[in-house]
Parts: structure tokens; sequence; C-alpha cells
């Protein structure tokens, strides 16, 4: 009988071995070669007809990102880097290759503010199965290995030898075609900010830096002149502003903004005034949420600013106006930080709410009763969950299916650009439900409130135009579809009889912006304060008589 002899043990124990230097090259081929689709798409067409720099791109794109990963390959450093890289890489592709999205620090931002449950709809098989062939098996794969660093006087040597040609070879590579890759970049300016992970980690970056120097902002009081016009509320009807924040709204699929589809059935029968060319502070609910709400316009309007300074419902307050927020969304962005607020998510409630979020339903189930209890002046703001994507279909009653096959799932790549579209302007339908509702409601209480409503969506949606899909594109390159939003006003009755409806038509055909919303809430509620501009309140130049 022959003897089987087991192996020595350090010879089970062995596993595969690769230098530093030869892991940092494949670890940046890859990444610059299979993680960045998009740039390659984009780099391709731009630079159509330009073969000999295309290639020289391509070479002095390799040399540098070698360059990098080889300085970084220093022991204990080199596997959780090159993990790490390959990681994000992935998630960053996944976003970029399938919604067009650029990842900068504003889209960084809103992922940063998101809630579990909206960031859930994003997580879907497809994007499981792209991270464990593009991040978790190339990961493992450098785990497995034992990387071989040469001692430390060698390694420096060697590792000189690569990086300092590739330093050469980066430069010659750029400076051969300088002017037309200037040219180019110049006319698109989306086409550098895809390079993957170069822009999301300096973007992460920028945003951990921005986050740090943040956290001691304390705002500083604005409007502390602030008071009512006019007799007091004893002496007249409470007045009640409705202020809807919507959400994804883009005014491209509003029939009122004349859409082909009848998306605002309810609200045509109302009579409001719709505002035809307004545009977005920003293309993400975090830029444009708290600069809607900022005294300061969009050309001088920065995030610190705005965290910075109080907001429109600090100067209501002071003025000594009663300010709520409704919150069916990811919150307030800071807004609200000084006023009452109420989660709607939080209260569960089954009728509208699953898994974390709710229908816009949710808010109306509660807006009786809180008008019932109005006894002064009185701003509610309502920020609804509205069109945000990816899973549109969760956003409306199945009583709203109007558009027929629409699309049942967060993944859009199971689904047509037609059933897409079905989906979004369901949402749309609802929201203008939604609307009407409101107004209907305040309607019903004119005999003991002076009520009006004001929407406007914070930013736009992008529905595969272009390439691009949902919103969040940097504001100089985004499509109308991300700016261009819905802006609704509803007055009652004894705020029209002081108003020249006829000039207010006239203002609602010329651009409008979110400049507009805190000087014209403010003039909706008649506030006297040296922080209102008249020029931005669409309502001062259109009132004939004084408040009563």
């Amino acid at each position: 009988m022959s003897t089987i002899v087991a192996p020595p043990r350090h010879l089970c124990l062995t596993r595969p071995a690769i230098g530093s230097a030869t892991l940092s090259i494949v670890t940046a081929l890859y990444l610059l070669l299979l993680a960045n689709q998009t740039f390659w798409s984009k780099g391709f067409a731009y630079m159509t007809g330009q073969p000999l720099a295309t290639g020289l791109l391509v070479l002095g794109l390799a040399a540098i990102f070698i360059a990098v990963c080889v300085t970084f390959s220093v022991k204990y450093v080199t596997k959780p880097l090159f993990i790490g890289l390959i990681l994000a890489s992935a998630a960053s592709s996944w976003f970029m290759d399938h919604f067009g999205v650029i990842i900068d620090v504003e889209m960084i931002r809103n992922a940063a503010e998101t809630t579990p449950a909206e960031a859930g709809h994003l997580v879907t098989p497809a994007f499981l199965l792209h991270m464990a062939l593009y991040g978790f098996l190339p990961s493992a794969l450098i785990a497995l290995v034992r990387i071989v660093h040469r001692p430390i006087l060698q390694k420096v040597k060697w590792n000189l030898a690569v990086i300092l040609p590739c330093l050469v070879v980066f430069a010659a590579s750029g400076l051969s075609h300088a002017s037309t890759y200037a040219s180019v970049t110049r006319e698109h300016r989306d086409w550098f900010a895809t390079l993957n992970p170069l822009i999301p980690l300096a973007s992460t970056v920028g945003y951990a830096i921005g986050r740090g120097s943040e956290r001691d902002i304390v705002a500083q009081p604005i409007g502390q002149d602030a008071h009512v016009a006019g007799p007091p509320v004893s002496a007249r009807k409470p007045r009640l502003t409705i202020i809807v924040a919507g959400e994804t709204a883009r005014a491209e699929n509003f029939s009122l903004n004349g859409y082909a589809r009848q998306t605002n059935p309810e609200l045509a029968r109302r009579d409001i005034t719709y505002f035809t060319d307004t545009s977005s502070c920003g293309t993400a609910t975090a830029v444009s949420l708290p600069c809607m709400f900022s005294v300061y316009p969009k050309a001088t309007y920065s995030h610190t600013r705005g965290l910075d300074t109080e907001n429109l419902l600090d100067v209501l307050t002071h003025a000594g106006i009663r300010a709520e927020w409704w919150d069916n969304n990811t919150g307030s962005k800071q807004i609200a930080n000084r006023v009452a607020q109420q989660s709607m998510p939080d209260t569960k409630d089954p009728r509208f709410c699953k898994d974390g979020e709710c229908e816009d339903g949710v808010m109306l189930a509660r807006l009786d009763a809180f008008m019932d209890t109005v006894d002064r002046d009185t701003v509610l703001v309502l920020h609804q969950i509205g069109s945000h994507g990816p899973a549109y279909y969760q956003r409306y009653p199945e009583s709203f299916r109007k558009f027929t096959p629409d699309c049942r799932t967060a993944e859009f790549a199971d689904c047509t650009q037609p059933e897409i579209v079905n989906a979004y302007d369901n949402t749309i339908l609802y929201t203008d439900h939604v609307l009407a509702t409101i107004i209907d409601k305040l309607a019903a209480r004119q005999d003991r409130l002076s009520p009006a409503m004001i929407y406007m969506s914070d930013h736009g949606e992008s529905l595969g135009e272009f390439g691009l899909y949902l919103h969040g594109a940097p504001y100089m390159i985004a499509p109308s579809q991300q700016t261009h939003v819905p802006f609704v006003l509803w007055q009652g009755r004894q705020e029209k009889k002081q108003m020249d409806q006829a000039c207010l038509k006239a203002e609602a055909v010329k651009p409008t912006s979110h400049d507009n919303l805190f000087h014209t809430v403010l003039g909706m509620m008649h506030v006297e304060t040296s922080v209102r501009d008249q020029a931005l309140d669409l309502v001062a130049a259109c009132r004939t008589t004084a408040p009563s």
C-alpha cells in the first residue's frame, strides 16, 4: 500500500505573491480602464477625428494613475488603500454609468443627508451584482495576495524608477495637444468631471472639510425689525399661508406649462396664478431648499452663508407670526431648526406610510385639524416627497395610476423609457391633487381665515434626456429639465380684492426664480422689514389697497 505524504504545513498556507509596484500598476490600469466607462464614452465622442490626441490622452492618464498608485504603495497602507479605491470607484461608476450623474461636492452632500429609506431605493439587485463583480471580487483578490515590499532604500529607488518616467510621459502627453484638450474641456465641462475615482474622492474630501468647518456655525439674526403692517389680528381675520416645498417636479411635465398630457386637471379648475419661467437655485434638495428660504439670491448664496444667516421662517417669527414645518422628505436641511417641526414618516400612519416613507396624502390627513386651530397669523411649510426617484411608483396611490404601463421598480434598466415617464407623470398628477386639495381646504375656511398657498419645486428631474436620469448635475451644465421648475400661487378672496389680477398675470410670464420666495412670502403676510426686497416681491407691485 502506498503512503500519502501530506505537504509541509508552510506550503499549504502559501499565498500568491506579487510585487508592490506590479500590483500598483495593475490597480491603476483597472481603475482607469474598467471603472471609467462614462469618462471614456464621453471622451471618444468629444475627441472624434483626433486619434493621436486621444491615444496620447489614454497614455498620459495611464501614466499619472500608475505614478499615484506606486507613490502610495507603502507597507501596511497598500491593501486598505487599493481596496478602498476599488470599492469607491465601483460604486461611483454605477451611478455615473446608469444615471449620468456627476459626483461633485453637492452630490456628496445630498447623499450624506439622505434617509435610509431613500438610499434603499438605489441599492437594487443590479447594483449589488455590479459591486460584487467590480468591487468585491477585485478587492478579495488584493486581500488574498501577499505583497512583496523591497527594503526601504531599494523600494524608494525602484519606485522612483517607475514614478519619474510616468510623470514625464504624463507631462509630454498633456503638452503635446494642450490646446486641443483645453478647447474640448472648455466646451464639454462634464467630461473630466466624470474621471473616476479622482473626482468623487476629491468631492468627498471637499465635503468633509466643509462639513467640519460648519459644525460651530451659529445663525446670525436678520429681520429683527420685522412687523406685520396694518391692523392687528384682533381686528381682522388671521392670515394662513401654506408654502408647499415641492420635490423633483419639473415644469416640462406640468400641463399648466404646456405639456401635452393632462397632468394638472385639478389645478386647471382652480383660480391660480402659474409662473411659467421659474428657475431653481440648485439641482438637488440639499442645495435648493436652504437657498429657497434664504435672504440671499442664487448669485451670492453659498451653503455656508445659508447656515450662517437666519432664514424666512426666522424673520416671520420675529414679526410675531407662527411658523411650522411638516416634513415628508429628508428633513428641513436646518431651515426649521428654530421653529416647530413634524416628521411625517415618524407618524407611521398605515394609510400612507410604508418602509420609512409616506405618500404626501399623509399631510392632507392632518391639515383640517391644524387649520381649525389657527387663531393668529400663521405660515405652514409642507415639504413633499413629491416626485422623488428612482422609485416614482411609490409616490402615488393606485387610484392615480392614470398613465400606464408605469415603471414599477427603482431599477430603470428593467423599464422602457415610456414606462419611466409614465410613472413620473403619475407623481405629477398626484401632486396636482395634493395642491388642489390644499386649496379647497383653505377656501372652505375663508369665513374666518385669510388664506393663501404658494407652491414651488426645489429642482427638476432628468428622464433620459442627454443620457441623464434623476437630478444633481452641476448647475453650470445642468439641462433645463433639472432647473426649470413649476411655481403656483393661490390667494383667497380677501387677498385677491387687494390685488390687480391683470398685473399679477403679467408678472407670471416674466422670469422668476427661487430668489423670489423669501420676499414674496413676506409680502403675502404683509411683513415690513429692512431685509424684504420689494423688487423680488411678486405681489408688491400688484397690490392696489392697504392691508386689512
